[in-house]
Order: structure tokens, then sequence, then C-alpha cells
């Protein structure tokens, strides 16, 4: 006997998934031409041919190619994305709205299903995004209020409020010495 799965089990998933493809890129929150096609259904060749066919559809605010560098690091620093490592073409990375516009041009029934959660996932992590820089003007706001007996309370609010910078890595292999 088959075991349907509930539509809440369904929802959960995706926001997990769609979260994990999102890296921040110029700036800008973008999900990269692989991913959005394994969210899709799609394969990464049939996005591309669709956006080369439609140029109109995806301004530079909705979609742009990303360096040899950036490739590079992006490939580095984010497992799910090893298979891009000897691919000879740039990825392309989509905007919310150019995400938005590539499940429009490729109208398959999965792409549009998707599109929802891609959108909402993107608005999710807008919401999250504020509501940091929310607490960080309440919190100098209190800290003006206060005396400076709670200063020790402040300073590690804010310590955790901080996202921990990343560890330098070590170099594998003999580095002889310098000498002075």
């Amino acid at each position: 006997m088959a075991v349907k799965k509930t539509k809440r089990a369904a929802l959960i998933v995706p926001e997990e998934r769609i979260a994990r493809g999102i890296l921040v890129i110029r700036g800008h929150k973008v999900l990269l031409d692989a991913d959005l096609a394994d969210l899709y259904g799609v394969t990464t060749k049939r996005l591309n041919e669709q956006v080369k066919r439609n140029p109109e559809r995806f301004p530079a605010d909705f979609l742009f190619p990303l360096t040899a560098e950036e490739k590079a690091q992006v490939v580095a620093n984010c497992d799910h994305l090893q298979r891009l490592k000897f691919s000879p073409a740039l990825p392309n990375a989509f905007t919310e709205h150019g995400a938005l516009m590539a499940a429009s041009v490729l109208n398959t029934p999965r792409a549009v299903e998707m599109s929802v959660f891609v959108v909402r996932t993107f608005v999710r992590l807008r919401q999250m995004l504020a509501s940091n820089v929310e607490l960080a003007r309440k919190l100098a706001a209190l800290e003006k209020k206060y005396d400076a007996q709670f200063q020790v309370v402040f300073e590690a609010i804010r310590e955790l409020m901080t996202p921990p910078e990343p560890k330098k890595k070590r170099s594998i292999g003999f580095a002889p010495w310098e000498e002075k």
C-alpha cells in the first residue's frame, strides 16, 4: 500500500531545499541555474535554452552570468555544487524575479508549482533580514535609555547578533620558514 504524503510534509521540504540553494552574489540573493533547474524538474541545458530564446524577459536585474572567479568561489564554498567544478560553462544566477520568469518560460506544471515556493522562500529571507535590522534599532534605543551598568549586557547581545567571521584556513603542505 502506498503512503500518501501529507500537504504539510510537502510544504516543509521545498522551502528548506530552496533556502539551501539561495546565495548572496554581488549583493543580490540568487539561485544558480543548476539549482533552479533541479527544483523545476528540467535539465540545466533546457533552462538555459529557454533563457536564450527569451532574452527580453531576462534583464540584468533578473539574471546575470557568474565570472570564473565567482564560479570557483561558489564551488569551493557549496558542497552541493561540486558538479559545476569541471563544467566549461559559467552558471547563470537568477534573482527572485528571474526565477519566477524562468518558471513562466518553462511552462511546466512542476515549474509553476515550485515557483510559488521559491517566491515564498525569498520573501521569508527578506523578512528575517528586516527583523534583524529592526532588532538592532530597538537595541540601540534601549542602550541610550539605560546607563552604563547594562553596557555589558548590550555588548553580549550585539555579539550574539553578529554572524561569526569565517575562520582562516591553514594551507596544506610544507611552507618554509621565512628568515628575518
